[in-house]
């Protein structure tokens, strides 16, 4: 019967006194002994366990904690280092905008330029050389060269406004760039105070809370490996288009000295065809001068001629008169007196000589009156195309030469 029984069996004899054995009595204190040292014994191993595991969760702790520290100090580390990186990119694209920016005005410039001062100078030239009047119309190199200085400079008017488009889009990806670049510097800077101050944190520090919501406390939705690409995915990106801006830069800087190079060269062309074209010019006007000055002159002497020859007509006829009157005379002679004497024969042959010279003297006359038809006409042609020519070089060499020293191709 154990301690329990004994016990039952004393409750039940509650009016009797309790009688034990001897046996029950040591069996009694050895049970409580044995009782007591078995407590002792487990209270020793749950105090020495709860040592080892306080132990072991303290190291833990600690380590964990060291841990979490490290990976707290290289994310901070990480996020300064990225943040840098795009600080940095962020200037390089706000300096990038603005170097586009004055692209933008150069090309501005450029446009404006070639065509105030070089297309309009050169349709004006066209315009004013179709006031060109007589042969001096006509299709020479100077209108060929000016023509193709016309398409050369539309050519490169077509080239900087496709820049400008080229520079107008590039800028509107760098600011957008700029914008993504601007929320993630907005975010990182959020995030590093936030884990700055997380690193600073200690388990003695002042104002530390218990979570008690229900939902779960790790609420990231991406992992770290792609918030890692996706921050180098932006760096990369503005990169890019940085060195896109770069290179375009440098495409524009080639077109822009490509073209304005091609126009310098069509310019001197031009003023080279221009130049020639006025020698020429000169050249035949004072060769119409000479010709004009030796017609005038040959006209003079035609006159002069003309009434020489009319006063010898006048003279011969006052002769032949004189040759008729004695004929007539003589042919009044009375009986055998009329006859064909030396006097007779010499007069009949006077007055066939007389009218044959006569003839010749009139027909002469005609012929120099016809001369001095034709060379009045020549004069007239001859100072029609002096004054042709005076036009054509008051046109190129005062209105197209002055205009053109106002073309001004500059490098902006």
């Amino acid at each position: 019967m154990n301690f329990f029984n004994l016990t039952s069996y004393a409750l039940q004899e509650v009016n009797k006194p309790v009688k034990f054995t001897l046996q029950q009595w040591y069996i009694d204190n050895t049970t409580a002994t044995r009782n007591s040292l078995a407590q002792q014994e487990l209270a020793d191993k749950i105090i020495a366990e709860s040592n080892r595991l306080t132990d072991e969760i303290d190291e833990v702790t600690r380590t964990n904690k060291q841990e979490v520290d490290h990976k707290l100090a290289e994310k901070v580390n990480q996020i300064e280092f990225l943040k840098n990186e795009v600080e940095l990119l962020r200037k390089q694209v706000g300096m990038e905008i603005d170097t586009l920016n004055l692209f933008l005005i150069r090309l501005e410039d450029t446009q404006r330029g070639l065509q105030e001062s070089c297309m309009a100078v050169c349709m004006k030239c066209l315009y004013f050389r179709d006031q060109r009047i007589g042969i001096d119309l006509c299709i020479d190199y100077v209108q060929k060269e000016l023509q193709h200085e016309a398409n050369v400079i539309q050519s490169a008017q077509q080239l900087v406004s496709r820049a400008y488009g080229q520079v107008t889009e590039q800028i509107r990806v760098l600011r957008s760039c700029l914008y993504f670049i601007d929320r993630d510097l907005e975010d990182k800077s959020r995030v590093l105070e936030i884990d700055s101050d997380n690193k600073d944190l200690r388990e003695t520090s002042l104002n530390l809370s218990m979570y008690h919501g229900h939902t779960k406390m790790d609420v990231a939705t991406i992992t770290g490996e792609e918030w890692e690409q996706q921050s180098m995915k932006n760096i990369e990106t503005a990169a890019k288009e940085v060195n896109a801006a770069i290179q375009l830069r440098t495409f524009i800087n080639v077109i822009l000295k490509e073209a304005i190079e091609d126009c310098i060269s069509q310019y001197n062309l031009v003023n080279d065809a221009f130049k020639r074209r006025i020698e020429e010019t000169k050249f035949v006007k004072n060769k119409l001068e000479m010709d004009h000055s030796e017609i005038v002159r040959q006209v003079n002497e035609m006159t002069r001629n003309i009434t020489k020859l009319e006063v010898a007509i006048t003279e011969k006829e006052g002769f032949m008169a004189l040759s008729h009157t004695r004929l007539g005379r003589r042919a009044h002679r009375p009986g055998a007196e009329l006859c064909r004497d030396m006097v007779d024969t010499s007069l009949i042959e006077e007055v066939r000589v007389m009218r044959n010279n006569i003839a010749k003297l009139q027909h002469m006359l005609c012929e120099s009156q016809a001369s001095l038809r034709y060379l009045l006409k020549c004069q007239i042609s001859v100072e029609e195309n002096l004054n042709i020519k005076l036009n054509t070089l008051k046109i190129d060499e005062v209105n197209c030469m002055t205009l053109r020293e106002g073309m001004n191709y500059k490098f902006y």
